[in-house]
């Protein structure tokens, strides 16, 4: 049986952390961010953490990830 393929898309926009947690770059720090307070652009630099049900639905694009 052939290997399955991984979703590169998938595999840009998600990293598995050493605890086996799903990371992602938060989304709206692109541009017009001169509306944005100085407080939602400091938190939107950090990654986010995907919830159990979430991260389930990613780990079938990136089967070798996990």
């Amino acid at each position: 049986m052939p290997k399955m393929k991984t979703r590169k898309a998938a595999a840009k926009r998600y990293s598995v952390t050493g605890s086996g947690k799903v990371r992602y770059k938060k989304q709206g720090l692109r541009h017009i961010l001169t509306k944005k307070t100085t407080k939602r652009k400091r938190s939107l630099r950090h990654t986010g953490v995907l919830s159990d049900a979430e991260a389930k639905k990613v780990k079938v694009l990136m089967p070798y990830e996990f």
